[in-house]
Formats: C-alpha cells, sequence, structure tokens
C-alpha cells in the first residue's frame, strides 16, 4: 500500500495550494483529483476572481487577507508569470446596507485606506452611497492553480489527477484513503473538495449546501469605457440582489455575474452544467438597470458551483472526530482570494494541530 506523509484530496484552488505548501516543507504528499488538473467542473474557474482587501463579510478575514496578498506576490515569482493584478474596487449600495458599511467597518477596524469615488459607469439611487478601495483587483484564477500545482511537483509532491475518491478511514494512528484504483495509507489527511465535501465530510456536522452561478461576459459598445485603467471590480448591492463585475481584458468582454440567489442543493448531482438564455436574463435585468455605458451580445457564458455554510463562511479545522484529518470547506463564493494562505493554515494544522493565523471564527463547532 502506497504510504505518505500527507494526502490532499481535491487539488482545485485550496488543495492545490495546500499540495504546495506540504511539499516545500519537505512532506511526502500525494494530491487526488478526482478531474483533469485545472479542470471547470469545480469552483475554481472562469479566467477571473477578485481579490479585496477591505471585507464586508467579516473583518476578522482582513488579517488573513493580508497574507493572502503576500503569497499570492511571491507564488508570481516562483511561477514566473503575472497572477494579480491591482485594479481597485467599486462597492455601492445601500448606506446601511450589508456592502458599502461592511466596507467602512473592516477599514475602520484595521486602518485601510478608502476614497471618495466617481461611480461612472453605474447609477447610484437615492439613498445609496459608493465606496472605492485601492487595495483590490483580479486574480488569473486558472493560472494560480495551475502554479500551485506546478511549484507543488517541482517541491516533491505527486499528483494524481483522474482519480476519484470513494471514501476514507482511520486506520490505528494513521489513516486509509480509497480511490477507485488504489488504496494509499497516510499520517495526515487534508480534505479540500469543494462541493464534494458535501459526501466525504459527511460526518463533519457542518450543514453543507451547493449551489449553481452562472459567469456571464458581455460586448460592451463603448469598450473604452471598461478598460481596467478606468473600469475596476466592482460590487453591487442592488434591489435584483448582489452583484459583482470585472475589466474587460479580452475579446470576451466585461464579465458580470450575479453572487447568490439560486436554490441551495444537497449536493453537486443536481448542477446543470449547460448554461441557457436564462442564465443571462438577471444580469441582463442588472446591466439595464444599474450601468449607463451600454452592452450588447452576450459573448461567453460558464457555470461553477459555490459551497456554501449557513452563515456564508468558511471551514478550516481539524475534523472533530479524528485530529490527523484537517479540513477546508464550504467556501461560498468568496473564498479563492484566499487560497495560498488557507494552503498555509491547513499545512500548520496538519503539522502541529495549530496556527498562527486568527480562524476561530472559522471553526466547524460553531455550528454544533
Amino acid at each position: 500500500m502506497p504510504t505518505f506523509d500527507a494526502i490532499v484530496i481535491g487539488c482545485g484552488g485550496m488543495g492545490s495550494a495546500a499540495l504546495f505548501e506540504l511539499a516545500r516543507r519537505g512532506r511526502r504528499v500525494l494530491g487526488l483529483e478526482q478531474f483533469p488538473a485545472v479542470h471547470d467542473r469545480g469552483s475554481s474557474h472562469g479566467h477571473t476572481r477578485v481579490i479585496r482587501t477591505a471585507y464586508y463579510e467579516h473583518p476578522d478575514y482582513v488579517p488573513i487577507l493580508r497574507r493572502a496578498w503576500e503569497r499570492w506576490y511571491e507564488l508570481e515569482q516562483l511561477a514566473g508569470r503575472n497572477l494579480l493584478v491591482e485594479t481597485g474596487c467599486l462597492s455601492i449600495g445601500p448606506a446601511d446596507g450589508e456592502l458599502v458599511a461592511g466596507v467602512r467597518e473592516s477599514a475602520r477596524l484595521h486602518g485601510l485606506a478608502l476614497a471618495a469615488c466617481d461611480p461612472a459607469p453605474f447609477r447610484v439611487p437615492d439613498g445609496f452611497d459608493c465606496v472605492f478601495e485601492a487595495k483590490a483587483g483580479y486574480l488569473m484564477v486558472e493560472d494560480c492553480v495551475r502554479a500551485h500545482l506546478e511549484r507543488a511537483v517541482t517541491a516533491g509532491a505527486e499528483l494524481r489527477t483522474e482519480e476519484p475518491v470513494r471514501d476514507w478511514r482511520a486506520d490505528g494512528d494513521g489513516l486509509v484513503v480509497r480511490t477507485d484504483s488504489e488504496t494509499y495509507h497516510c499520517a495526515k489527511l487534508v480534505v479540500t473538495a469543494g462541493a464534494w465535501a458535501t459526501r466525504l465530510l459527511a460526518d463533519l456536522a457542518v450543514p453543507l449546501t451547493v449551489m449553481r452561478q452562472t459567469m456571464l461576459w458581455f460586448e460592451p459598445k463603448q469598450p473604452e469605457r471598461f478598460r481596467r485603467d478606468r473600469f475596476p471590480v466592482f460590487l453591487y448591492e442592488s434591489p435584483r440582489g448582489a452583484f459583482y463585475g470585472l475589466p474587460m481584458i479580452d475579446a470576451r468582454g466585461v464579465k458580470v455575474a450575479r453572487h447568490y440567489g439560486a436554490p441551495e442543493l444537497p449536493n453537486p448531482d443536481g448542477v446543470n452544467w449547460t448554461t441557457s438564455d436564462a442564465d443571462e436574463v438577471p444580469v441582463r435585468d442588472f446591466l439595464n438597470e444599474c450601468v449607463s455605458a451600454p452592452v450588447g451580445r452576450c459573448t461567453a457564458r460558464q457555470v461553477c458551483q459555490y459551497t456554501i455554510t449557513p452563515d456564508r463562511h468558511f471551514v478550516i479545522d481539524r475534523h472533530p472526530a479524528n485530529a490527523n484529518v484537517v479540513v477546508a470547506a464550504g467556501f461560498s463564493g468568496h473564498g479563492f482570494k484566499f487560497a495560498p494562505v488557507v494552503g498555509e493554515i491547513l499545512a500548520d494544522l496538519a503539522d502541529t494541530g495549530a496556527t498562527r493565523w486568527p480562524i476561530d471564527f472559522l471553526r466547524a463547532d460553531r455550528f454544533a
């Protein structure tokens, strides 16, 4: 039976980072991925992902985010390619709503700089506020996952793709992981299985659900208004729901998507990976209502999935029934930007059972 110091199940955004971190610490580590490397059937694809610092979701994320920025720039140096582009982030919403008030509170608590801003080309209704944060931008998501995997293998990790994990169990002082083609033994196990955590972590006592989301790209009729030197990433808390977008950086156009707003499913089996015109309707309605610069046809659509906890915050912890198992799940549609520091935290927990990063608010037992 092949034996490893650690096995990582799921090698998307979080798993690839954990695999890299464990490998560069000298651990004999195996990464198991059920799909091809850097695939489009999980939560870590879609060309770009937003990164921010003044985190409206919870101010306790900010210290972890600051570390994430450091680690993304370090990964750029190691990989020899550009992974992160700073554009700033424009947040628009009701003055007393979750978004703008949350951004201001995180900035106040952590001494982050915010600026007054020109909201063009957005329409801002009466009673709404807008705020600009310079320390924000976007990540090239597939390139980030690929860079972590490449550096992990260079550091000595083994990566086995298209090998689904069927189950895992404790075995004496270690663990056994069974796939379709092999059975492995390890001292420590890291589970970063995305939506498939609903199965592999069914005994975690965390009520995880899965939400199908669609990312869309539109062709601007005035492309110059959507250049990244003029058009930052944005978040917009509108009466139609929460939306986000990124500047036009290639022929696909400007990227816009709805955040949440779809049914919660018990597992990934119910996710329809085929897009339809119906996916465009809520985003087109938002653009028509809230953006003054006209956009034309939808040039591309892509499905991804959120894995969601009831409070929309992550779970990063040791498994309550087995301290040799470390879990990261429920990233709830806002987790990718944290990937390199999550990899570091997971390696800390696997190595010593503790980390210097403030993750108490992300513990699994909050749902007990």
